[in-house]
């Protein structure tokens, strides 16, 4: 089946996305991470595609030809930015409902169109759980050493000579991050190669840093967006059916991150721990996606 490729403009963005299957199908939306693009679907995808499915995957703000449409707009990495950016995704290709997937950068903007946009999400799979982000909590309490050594990049995106240097030292700094939250990933050189297309886009170092910043508030969001983050910083429960995903070698976030957050969803929930698997199922094992995503369709 082919995969064709298109843009769609919402009030902010010209998003770039892949389509396969046709525009009548059922929709489900395949939402990549941090430092990644949607080459890391591709055996999901390759799995799950069929005429009755419109399986849309598209570049998130910051990546590869997804532009903001002017220097006037606030380039935003914070978690609200990411969750509207699928909602207007959706209207803007006239989808009332879809399916959503989601890993790292993907998987919050997916939980975030979940929580605050219930009617637009028809099911959820979640890598990571429930990531809406407790911006409060993460200003002012430490984790473990040992997961703060595992966050070192963020530390270094607070400074100014963690910007220059994700500037100047994008792709072995993405690769590090790459070899080591996915420890047991032999990952193929020409894969990192094609998806490191992306981060050359004049948008990746300006939003990952404002990201990593707002995150800590470290960095003020878009007053645009205020709205929804109060309304996040309730920690809204998601009513959507849900499979979670985590693997058990996922370093960065671990799978005790995801324990214990049944309370978190009302409906149909499901938790399945990844034996030997980092911080990138799609790309690591596109089989447990693929299930989850024909599991939760049922729901």
């Amino acid at each position: 089946m082919e995969t064709t490729c298109h843009t769609a403009r919402t009030s902010v963005l010209s998003v770039a996305y892949e389509q396969t299957g046709p525009d009548s199908g059922e929709p489900i939306l395949l939402l990549h991470g941090f430092p990644y693009d949607v080459r890391e679907y591709d055996g999901v995808r390759d799995r799950i595609m069929s005429n009755h499915r419109r399986v849309i995957v598209p570049y998130l703000r910051g990546f590869g030809p997804t532009r903001y449409l002017s220097k006037e707009v606030f380039c935003s990495g914070q978690q609200a930015a990411l969750g509207k950016d699928v909602v207007d995704l959706l209207d803007a290709l006239g989808i009332e409902r879809a399916t959503l997937v989601g890993y790292d950068w993907g998987g919050r903007a997916a939980c975030v169109a979940a929580a605050l946009w219930p009617k637009r999400v028809r099911a959820l799979v979640s890598v990571g759980g429930y990531t809406v982000q407790d911006i409060a909590k993460s200003a002012t309490t430490p984790q473990t050493a040992e997961q703060e050594k595992q966050l070192w990049y963020q530390w270094y995106f607070q400074t100014e000579r963690g910007q220059r240097g994700l500037e100047e030292n994008r792709n072995e700094l993405c690769k590090l991050m790459w070899s080591t939250w996915s420890p047991t990933w032999q990952f193929d050189e020409d894969l990192f190669a094609t998806t490191a297309k992306s981060f050359q886009s004049p948008d990746f170092v300006p939003t990952a840093i404002h990201s990593y910043r707002h995150r800590y508030a470290c960095a003020p969001g878009d007053p645009a967006l205020e709205e929804f983050e109060t309304r996040l910083a309730e920690k809204p429960v998601i009513s959507c059916p849900t499979i979670v995903l985590h693997g058990d070698s996922d370093p960065v976030d671990p799978p005790s991150t995801s324990e214990g957050q049944e309370c978190q969803f009302t409906n149909r929930y499901e938790r399945r721990v990844l034996h030997n698997i980092g911080h990138c199922p799609p790309a690591e094992e596109p089989e447990a996606v693929k299930q989850a995503i024909e599991d939760i369709a049922h729901s």
